[in-house]
């Protein structure tokens, strides 16, 4: 076997090399989608079909496109939220012409390295993204065990006990399948009371066909689109790129995050051609995969293919599936999404990491934007960091035995957060005629830095003290060479300027 074709089946097997782990992955993968698909596409106001379509397209296409074996990607609510205006005020037509300029920019996002911008994300932002959508994944099921007969409990109670116990006996079946084989066939033989797919909208029939957007070519149009479709291409890639990292520790595998990127956007732009809307990685359809034993490329292409399947051939079936066996899988997703040592972790880790992961956690449940989550989230990490850096650093003053000379050692990283203790640390008047600043031990890291030297230099020049400078590391004399002014001519008298 060449090494090419090597890489090839571990692509498309996963590590198992077995296709009936990743057929049957899928499948299950597959049957979960359904309810989902309609879900999203009831959020976003348009026909069932356009999100159960966009989770064929999608699927399938980003098998081969992708950067993240065994990940799925599907219709999603995250950017369903975001084109609810859009479907609104404009039609379902600019809704399609919307996915494929958001397949573009996120293209063009792979092309430009994008994907760099998650060595931002800390692992508090993570988990408190992982928990939060958890939440959300649980939450979701709440309409189904509300107002509903005893039978729909016991159902759930038993596609619970299915998931969890089976694997005991056995695990050559992924035990959620079997839940929803074994809890449809009961619904069906005693006609169970409970809701069904069939309940959560229209399913549609026959294939999906080829499609092109039927909107003017024209700037105007653009302009009405451009904004949310930045705003989806944005969204997509920040739960994509998270959720594969998540799969990267599940797997203990990497991925090719630029080439998922790229991939997505192949994908919306498929899902665009035939009648469907935009989406993204799902953390909680990739949870299942991966936990049913999804590993490689073909898992994901068969949750596309068999959905796709499911709709052109047993829509009436598929419609008598009852919603509590799918309830019962997603809440074991929602189980297995969260991460429960994050909880006994807040004694143990630093107050300012939980802190963060706690507010991902609040802002993601209370607004629904699991962009806004991360968003507030990174933004807090990165206040806590420079919080931390600018206390990083040290000011020591010694004086010559016939106090002729004072030397300022200076240690740690001065920067824009640092420098106003850094101008502080040289306020107390100095009685020696000459001042040495030793920079040995010390870092500049912007023109802010720069600026704060230059200003302690200036008043000890005006107090008549004679100042000398020593031991930039070669990084800061680059800055100081090329921003300071203390060292340029007509600095004593301010003729120099900033």
């Amino acid at each position: 076997m060449t090494k090419f074709s090597a890489r090839l089946r571990q692509q498309w097997l996963g590590d198992n090399g077995s296709p009936r782990h990743e057929l049957l992955a899928g499948i299950v993968v597959a049957l979960a989608l359904i309810p989902e698909a309609i879900g999203f596409s009831i959020i976003a106001g348009v026909d069932p079909r356009v999100g159960l379509y966009a989770s064929v397209a999608i699927a399938m296409v980003v098998a081969f496109t992708g950067g993240r074996p065994g990940m799925i990607s599907a219709a999603t609510a995250a950017v369903a939220v975001l084109v609810i205006p859009l479907v609104r005020d404009h039609g379902v037509a600019y809704l399609f012409a919307a996915t494929i300029l958001m397949g573009l920019i996120q293209i063009v996002a792979g092309l430009a390295r994008l994907d760099l911008l998650m060595q931002f994300v800390s692992r508090s932002v993570i988990t408190g993204f992982v928990n939060a959508l958890a939440i959300l994944i649980f939450m979701a099921q709440l309409p189904q065990l509300t107002n509903v007969t005893w039978q729909a409990y016991a159902m759930v109670a038993a596609g619970l006990a299915i998931i969890y116990l089976l694997p005991r006996l056995t695990k050559a079946v992924p035990s959620p399948l079997v839940a929803i084989l074994v809890l449809s066939v009961i619904s069906i033989w005693i006609g169970a009371p409970v809701n069904s797919v069939g309940d959560m909208g229209r399913l549609p029939e026959g294939l999906p066909s080829f499609v092109l957007p039927d909107v003017p070519l024209t700037l105007e149009t653009l302009q009405t689109i451009l904004p949310y479709s930045l705003a989806m291409a944005a969204v997509g890639l920040l739960e994509s790129l998270l959720t594969a990292k998540i799969v990267d520790d599940m797997t203990h595998t990497d991925s090719d995050k630029r080439r998922e990127c790229a991939g997505q956007g192949t994908s919306n732009i498929a899902a665009a051609l035939v009648g469907g809307m935009g989406g993204c990685a799902m953390i909680g359809q990739s949870v299942i995969n991966v936990t049913s034993g999804g590993r490689g490329r073909l898992s994901t292409f068969t949750a596309g293919a068999f959905l796709l399947f499911l709709l052109a051939v047993l829509g009436p079936f598929v419609g008598q599936i009852p919603m509590p066996a799918l309830v019962a899988v997603m809440i074991m997703v929602s189980i297995g999404t969260f991460s429960w040592n994050s909880i006994s972790n807040l004694r143990h880790h630093p107050w300012p990491s939980s802190v963060v992961m706690l507010t991902t956690v609040v802002v993601v449940v209370a607004t629904h934007d699991l962009s806004m989550g991360v968003l507030v989230g990174v933004l807090l990490s990165g206040i806590f960091f420079a919080g931390k850096v600018q206390r990083m650093f040290a000011v020591e003053r010694t004086v010559s035995s016939d106090g002729a000379t004072a030397t300022y050692r200076v240690s740690g990283q001065i920067f824009f957060a640092s420098v106003e203790r850094f101008v502080r640390a040289f306020q107390a008047e100095e009685s020696a005629g000459t001042v040495l600043i030793d920079m040995t031990a010390a870092h500049f890291w912007d023109i802010s830095a720069v600026g704060a030297l230059d200003k302690i230099v200036a008043r000890l020049r005006r107090e008549g003290r004679t100042v000398e400078m020593a031991g930039y590391n070669q990084a800061s004399a680059d800055i100081v060479d090329k921003f300071a002014l203390h060292d340029k001519t007509g600095f004593g008298i301010g003729a120099v300027p900033h």
